[in-house]
C-alpha cells in the first residue's frame, strides 16, 4: 500500500524559511497569484515542494535558505511594527535601512511591538524561527517593565499569576512584581509567554492604573542591555545555534 502523504514540505514553509515572509503572508502571496514553481502559478498553499529550486516570487528566483541569524533591535516609541502603513506612518524598517549591518539579510520581527512600546525587538530571517519564538505553546518568557500612574497593591499583581479575564478575553499566568513607587507613580516589571495584542497596557489599565512609558527588556534569554534605541546587534551564531535545538526548529 503506497504513502499517501506527499514528499517535501508545503510552499509557504520553505518560503518562510528562506525570510520571503512569514508563513500567513506568503499564504496572501500565493493567493494574490505571485508565486510559481517551474513557471506555473502556485493555486494554494497546499502545495509541496522538496526545494526551492525553480521557485519564484513576483518573477524573481527565490533563493534557498541562508543560515538562521537573529538580530537584537531597541525599537523607539513612535514606530509602527510592520513593512508598510497605510496611514503613511514610520516603520520600524525606516529605522532598519541604516542600523542593520552590511550585508544583512531581509528580517523579519518576532511579533509586534505597540506604536508607543519601546525595546527589545527580535529580527530574523528565518520564518521557522521566528514562529516557534512567537508561538505561546514554546513558553519564551517576554519581559517588561511599565511605567504607571494610580494605586496598585503587590497582592493585586501576585494574583496575576493566575490569569485574568478581561471583557472575555483570557490572558494567562503573568509574574508582576512593583518596582519602586513614588508617590502614585511607581514602575512594575511582568514576564509573561502569550503576548496577545496590548496585553500589558490592557491588564495595567483593569487593574487601576494608567500607563505612561512601556519598555520590553527581555525576550527569552535576549536582553535589551544597553543597546541604545534605534540600533541594532547581531546575536552570535553560537547562541542562535543553542537557541534552534532548544525550539527544535528543524535545519
Amino acid at each position: 500500500m503506497s504513502d499517501p502523504r506527499p514528499s517535501g514540505d508545503r510552499i509557504a514553509k520553505l518560503l518562510a524559511r528562506a525570510g520571503v515572509a512569514s508563513r500567513r503572508e506568503v499564504e496572501r502571496m500565493i493567493a494574490d497569484g505571485r508565486v510559481s514553481v517551474n513557471g506555473q502559478t502556485v493555486e494554494g498553499p497546499a502545495t509541496f515542494i522538496t526545494d526551492l529550486r525553480g521557485v519564484t516570487v513576483d518573477g524573481q528566483p527565490v533563493a534557498q535558505p541562508e543560515r538562521a541569524r537573529l538580530f537584537r533591535f531597541h525599537k523607539p516609541p513612535g514606530l509602527i511594527t510592520a513593512e508598510r502603513d497605510p496611514r503613511g506612518r514610520p516603520t520600524i524598517y525606516t529605522a532598519l535601512r541604516n542600523a542593520l549591518p552590511a550585508g544583512a539579510p531581509r528580517v523579519m520581527p518576532v511579533g509586534r511591538l505597540d506604536l508607543n512600546t519601546e525595546g527589545l525587538l527580535l529580527l530574523t530571517n528565518d520564518g521557522a524561527l521566528k514562529r516557534a519564538l512567537e508561538l505561546p505553546s514554546s513558553g519564551v518568557p517576554r519581559t517588561y517593565r511599565a511605567r504607571t500612574y494610580g494605586t496598585i497593591t503587590q497582592a493585586a499583581l501576585e494574583d496575576l499569576i493566575e490569569g485574568i479575564t478581561i471583557d472575555g478575553v483570557r490572558y494567562g499566568r503573568i509574574d508582576a512584581n512593583l518596582e519602586r513607587r513614588t508617590g502614585r507613580n511607581q514602575w512594575i516589571e511582568l514576564s509573561l509567554t502569550e503576548g496577545k495584542n496590548r496585553e500589558v497596557r490592557r491588564v495595567l489599565e483593569h487593574l487601576g492604573v494608567a500607563v505612561s512609558r512601556l519598555i520590553r527588556t527581555a525576550y527569552g534569554p535576549f536582553l535589551l542591555d544597553h543597546l541604545p534605541p534605534g540600533q541594532v546587534a547581531e546575536v552570535p551564531g553560537r547562541d542562535v545555534a543553542a537557541l534552534l535545538r532548544q525550539l527544535r526548529v528543524g535545519g
